[in-house]
This record gives structure tokens, sequence and C-alpha cells, in this order.
């Protein structure tokens, strides 16, 4: 495919960064040296500090070969493509899509299959995409501002008029869901995670809850950090699992994200499924 005049324009303009300006960001941020990564797609470094600076234009095939090599995601993919002077390969769908909803059906079929467990699908910027029967009555208790769409769980979940009160260990799920968020923008430079953490991180801090811990969290040996909350009948404890789309070709599913809550105790079990 031939580069776009049109592109090289934008470019000119300034609209539009320098491949080299991205592969050079993408490579530090991945904290490879321009020998690791030429080892890695099997080019020459020369060839590489080349592309690096604009003195060499990279092929489409380059481009895509070094966003593998990155782990870039595939949004950025398409990025760097634009940024090269081609057109971009990964299609952007929504979930609502004719093409996508064999994928929706699977969600759909995973969400449902969880209960009496709670379990629910979120985008890139953790916005609720969908959940199952289980999720709306652990929802009920926060302020109905917050559960307008579009729904941010990392906001619900830690916002004082959010599910915050309920939290009874909220100092160590707090840290546990800051960390979370600081790793996924540490690998997709992101910037509406970065003004969401911004906004969580300025939420009133919760004191220590360690000594309020229960055995659950020794039980686990520090794998998981188990998530206490508290209810009308009860604490429920509860850990979670995240299921991706395995070798997505299209953005919008390459961002789907699927948490799953299990029972952290047999009394935790025992509630959910009573309540079922």
């Amino acid at each position: 495919m031939e580069p776009d005049p049109g592109l090289h324009y934008l470019r000119a303009m300034g609209t539009i960064r320098p491949i080299g300006d991205h592969l050079r960001e993408w490579r530090q941020r991945r904290r490879l040296s321009q020998l690791d990564l030429a080892l890695e797609a099997e080019i020459s470094t020369k060839h590489l500090s080349f592309l690096e600076t604009g003195r060499a234009q990279p092929s489409r095939e380059m481009v895509l070969r070094l966003a593998e090599q990155l782990d870039v995601p595939l949004r950025e993919r398409n990025v760097l493509l634009v940024s090269a002077g081609y057109a971009p390969v990964f299609p952007q769908r929504s979930l609502s899509d004719p093409a996508l909803q064999p994928a929706r059906k699977a969600v759909d079929l995973v969400l449902k299959g969880h209960e009496p467990y709670p379990a629910i699908a979120i985008d890139r910027h953790w916005t609720l995409i969908a959940y199952n029967a289980v999720v709306p009555r652990l929802l009920a208790a926060a302020d109905p501002s917050l559960l307008r769409p579009p729904v941010n769980v990392l906001r619900l979940s830690l916002h004082p008029k959010g599910l915050a009160p309920r939290i009874e260990n909220l100092a160590e799920w707090r840290a546990h869901l800051l960390t979370r968020l600081r790793q996924q923008i540490d690998l997709t430079a992101d910037a509406e995670l970065t003004k969401l953490l911004d906004e969580l991180a300025a939420y009133p801090a919760p004191g220590s809850t360690r000594s309020a811990r229960t055995n659950v969290t020794d039980e686990y040996a520090g794998v998981v950090v188990p998530l206490r909350f508290v209810t009308d009948t009860g604490t429920l404890s509860l850990f979670s699992t995240t299921t991706i789309f395995g070798t997505p070709v299209d953005v919008t599913l390459s961002e789907l994200a699927i948490e799953s809550f299990f029972p952290a105790d047999a009394a935790t079990a025992d509630m959910l499924r009573g309540a079922s």
C-alpha cells in the first residue's frame, strides 16, 4: 500500500508526529535498548537508529513487526501506521456492530455462566459495558449520579459517594486498584487513564485496614487481594480474575476485559448462592 499524500500533508502541518518519535518512545517505555529491539526484530541496530531519527522510512510490514515486538496496543499500532504514511489496518467497531455479535454473545454467555457470582465486562477506560444479574444488587448502595451511563468502574468503586463506604478493607483495595491502573498506563500510555488516576488519587485516602483484615489474605498467601464488601446480610469476601480475548484483530475486542469475582471463603459462597 502506497503512503497517502494527504497524511504527509497532515504531518507537514504538525498534526501527526513522525514515526521515529513513536518508535523511540515505545522502545524506551518498554525499557529496551536499540540493540535489544534490533535483535528481537531481526534488523540491524543501524537501520533501527535510522528509523528513529527519520533518516529511513519503514515499510508497513516493518512498522507492524516493530509494533509486535514492542507489544504496542492495536489502537496505537494504527497510530504508528498513520504516522508512517499508511492506512490503519485494525478495525474499530462498536460491540453493537453485526460483525461483532458473536463476540458480544460470547461475553454475555460468560457473564451469565458465572452466576451466582458477580461478573462485569469493561473497556480500556474501565467503562462498564455489561454485567450479570448479581451486580445490580451490589451497586444499589451507590449514589445514583455515579450509576448514570457511562459508568466508570474505578470511580464507582473508590468515590466517597460510591461503593467505598461499603468496602471494609478500602485502603488495601484502593492501593490494589491504583497499582493496576498505573501498570495499565505504563503499558498503554493512555492519556485518559492518566487523568483518571489523578482523579482517583485525589479522593480522600482511607486509614489503614491492616488490623481489620481477616485471615483470608493470609490464606491466599498474598497472591490475590480479596475485596471485603459489606452488605445488609453480611460481608462478602471476593477475589477477581481478568479474562481477555486471545489474539484479537479488532481494536474494540482487544480492549475488552471480563472481571469475574469468586468467593474467597465458604460463607461468601453460601450468601451468594442463597441470594440467587
